[in-house]
């Protein structure tokens, strides 16, 4: 009876493991199916370019979501949430954005002011400048102003993102500041290989292009290049700060405050923002006066990502690469996306 047993129970189970890959398989081709049709449909039914994100209406300064004619007057919100630098928040998407605030429903100059909704520890150096720099090319072109509102944290990165704002607001519990810039941690490893007798070897052409190697003693002054580049991010932070809040001053933000965060009303005081303890909705309320809405007929809105396809069928999807990954995350281990990268990016603890 254990014999003929083992057996069924065997082929039952591959029977349900094959059933469940076909329909697995059947799924996905059919959502490849649907894309393709869907995709061939809208490319003969309209001349409009793709766009990725689609406008979503957020409450208004009175916290209600209405809905008004595609002529009314937006304030367009985008949101700094989370680490710059990422897939989701990086100048790539943040660009994206502010090209499809001027299509579809928001064409005809229907943006006439921004807030830039801030949460985030700062990320890249890159990511963050190019954010900083694509707000303020579209403020400067479209003459609108740009509000912040930091509703949690607006550190290192974040700070020189809002430094394209008109004003800085926050609520009471937010951290400001952190004008910083840290690199690449290295460690070696020269001293433990020679006590095992390991030999390595590696093959570079061009004057300290394997600087830093961690399987080698390093040589005199061999971080200098890395200290310099440091050097040349800090400057242009402090200068960008400076430049927007100079309440600041670039002593006291080189001497005194550093890379510190503040509580909000410390904040100000310092000259970090221009109010604290203020709700979305004050904010809100400051923005219309700025450009002479005083009633309702205006919307609020954001542009949600849509393309949900793209991102499913990526390379890191492990749906579809029928791998599952088991991974620990350390307390102080940064993301991949941002390691070997110059950061502008508050971390306690790192």
């Amino acid at each position: 009876m254990k014999h003929s047993f083992i057996p069924g129970v065997v082929y039952g189970s591959l029977r349900a493991f094959f059933m469940a890959l076909m329909a697995t398989v059947g799924i996905a081709f059919g959502i490849i199916l649907f894309t393709v049709i869907i995709g061939g449909i809208s490319s003969t039914s309209t001349k409009d370019v793709d766009r990725d994100y689609k406008v979503q209406i957020l409450p208004n300064a009175e916290g209600v979501r209405t809905v008004e004619s595609k002529n009314s007057p937006v304030i367009l919100q985008i949101n700094v949430n989370g680490v710059i630098g990422t897939e989701l928040l990086s100048q790539d998407t943040i660009r994206e954005q502010l090209v499809e605030s001027r299509e579809g429903d928001l064409k005809k100059d229907r943006v006439k002011a921004i807030l830039l909704n801030i949460n985030t520890p700062g990320g890249t150096v890159v990511d963050s400048d190019g954010i900083y720099r694509a707000v303020k090319a579209y403020k400067e072109q479209y003459k609108i102003p740009v509000y912040a509102y930091v509703d949690g944290i607006c550190a290192s990165g974040g700070m020189y993102v809002a430094s394209a704002a008109d004003k800085v607001y926050a609520n009471d519990v937010s951290l400001i500041g952190s004008v910083g810039v840290i690199g690449p941690s290295f460690m070696n490893f020269s001293e433990l290989i020679d006590k095992f007798g390991i030999k390595s070897l590696t093959i570079s052409e061009g004057k300290g292009k394997d600087a830093m190697n961690p399987l080698r003693p390093w040589k005199p002054e061999e971080d200098a290049m890395y200290r310099d580049v440091i050097k040349y991010y800090y400057g242009m932070f402090v200068d960008i700060v400076t430049e927007a809040r100079p309440e600041i001053g670039k002593e006291n933000l080189i001497e005194k405050y550093g890379a510190k965060v503040f509580p909000a009303e410390v904040a100000k005081t310092h000259g970090f923002i221009d109010g604290s303890n203020y709700s979305r909705s004050e904010v809100l309320k400051l923005l219309l006066k700025e450009i002479g809405i005083s009633d309702s007929y205006y919307q609020v809105v954001q542009l949600q990502n849509t393309n949900w396809i793209s991102r499913l069928f990526t390379n890191k999807n492990s749906f579809l690469q029928g791998v599952v990954k088991h991974k620990l995350d350390l307390p102080h281990e940064i993301s991949p996306e941002l390691t070997g990268k110059f950061l502008y990016l508050y971390r306690p603890g790192l």
